[in-house]
């Protein structure tokens, strides 16, 4: 069998290298020449955990393939998934201008029968608008080519996502008749040899599964940090609230960790979509809407913890950072909550250090060198004031307090995302603030 995907960010690599391993002959498609002549090169545009090694055994079993043009790419293909990104507009809506350009050209080439999919985040009523788009381009080209639409929505976690490929828990696919179905069950077939079901449903339903899924974690991520909050105020101990309400197989443990926001590149911009597309409805998802307020400002729950301890004078004051990615195993710095308080730091005057382990160049590209990006953690804080933990990387889990002691010029130690143990910390001689921690 042989497919195309077009688009090679997070989504379309990870999609056409893991449909490559399973002995899939893919062509990954991107009208960004230079990023093509990398990936032919063995360089990847973004850090995921395994995806390096998959795409070099695919290349050299000749299975997987880069192109710069659509025409070439999808010659021959049976499956074509369009995975180009859908960033938000000004109003929040998601932007179809880059999918709806590869509609375009899709109708300016194809040339045989083909399943065209849908697996970018997009609002209800976008296959119809790519079917429209391609239909249009064959009757200007006066050729009777028949092809068929479906939406697969992604649900993959950025430093799992090869794994979420491989094991997935369910595989969504949003079909309008059965050859379409059964090609997709053929494709789909080594990946749920696990049991895992795929849920076959019409396009619109599938579509926004996902948006639906987004707005879901990101209020039970907005619902646990609003208790961390009031824990505060009231002197109560989160974790333990936690604990208590996971307990509950009505509700589970998953997604309820307090911290200080959610970010990345599918929460915010899907919770924004999906409140979107219901106002151009008429319709209003207040739980959702106050879902994206509160984690507003959950983003400043750490800078007002520290303009508190520090009596509201940051200026000169020296801080390091552990963290700048938005989750730990991934460089992704979008919509980070670390990203948010770095500037929110240096706005107030204060010098920051910083370490990640993955992100560095990314923030560096966004900030350029006005922090100092450390070779270490514990250069990051080295004769600093306080130091704050933002992204749970592994290897900031047992840090030698004993050393971080004697380098720091001030013993505090802002937990952003409750990792330490508070008492612990506090034997050690640091003044702690953790979220919703006694």
């Amino acid at each position: 069998m042989k497919i195309a995907v077009v688009g090679t960010g997070y989504v379309g690599l990870v999609t056409g290298t893991c449909f490559a391993e399973s002995g899939v002959t893919v062509t990954c498609i991107d009208s960004d020449k230079d990023k093509i002549r990398k990936l032919n090169s063995g360089s990847l545009p973004i850090y995921e955990p395994g995806l390096e090694t998959m795409i070099s055994r695919n290349v050299e079993k000749m299975r997987l393939y880069f192109s710069s043009s659509i025409a070439e790419g999808i010659e021959g293909a049976e499956v074509i998934f369009i995975a180009v990104g859908t960033p938000p507009g000004e109003d929040g809506s998601a932007d179809l201008k880059h999918v709806l350009e590869v509609a375009d050209e899709i109708g300016n080439s194809l040339k045989h029968n083909s399943v065209i999919v849908t697996k970018s985040t997009v609002p209800v009523g976008t296959s119809e608008k790519i079917r429209n788009t391609i239909r249009s381009q064959l009757e200007k080209r006066k050729t009777d080519i028949s092809f068929n639409m479906a939406s697969n929505p992604e649900f993959l976690k950025e430093g799992a996502a090869v794994e979420d490929f491989l094991k997935p828990e369910r595989i969504v696919v949003g079909i309008d008749n059965e050859e379409t179905g059964e090609t997709m069950k053929r494709l789909y077939l080594p990946f749920v040899l696990n049991n895992h079901p795929i849920l076959f449903m019409d396009i619109p339903s599938a579509e926004i599964t996902k948006y639906a899924a987004n707005a879901m974690l990101a209020t039970r991520i907005s619902f646990i940090n609003e208790i961390a909050n009031l824990c505060d105020l009231l002197g109560a101990d989160v974790s333990n609230v936690r604990r208590g309400i996971g307990s509950d197989s009505r509700i589970g443990n998953k997604f309820l960790y307090p911290g200080t926001g959610y970010g990345g590149s599918c929460f915010p911009k899907d919770v924004k979509a999906i409140i979107r597309t219901a106002e151009d409805m008429g319709y209003e998802l207040n739980v959702i809407k106050a879902v994206e307020k509160a984690n507003e400002y959950q983003k400043n729950v750490i800078f007002n913890k520290m303009q508190n301890h520090f009596m509201g004078n940051l200026n000169k004051r020296t801080i390091g950072i552990w963290g700048l990615s938005f989750k730990p195993k991934t460089d992704d710095i979008r919509e980070s909550s670390s990203i948010h308080l770095v500037k929110k730091l240096l706005n107030e005057g204060a010098h920051v250090k910083a370490y990640d382990p993955a992100a560095m160049e990314e923030t560096r590209k966004i900030l350029g060198d006005v922090i100092n990006y450390s070779t270490d953690p514990y250069n990051a804080v080295e004769k600093v004031d306080a130091m704050v933990l933002m992204t749970e990387w592994s290897e900031f889990h047992l840090p030698d307090f004993t050393r971080m002691a004697e380098i720091m010029k001030g013993k505090v130690i802002f937990d952003g995302r409750n990792i330490y143990d508070p008492l612990v910390i506090k034997k050690m001689g640091f003044r702690y603030y953790g979220i919703g921690r006694r």
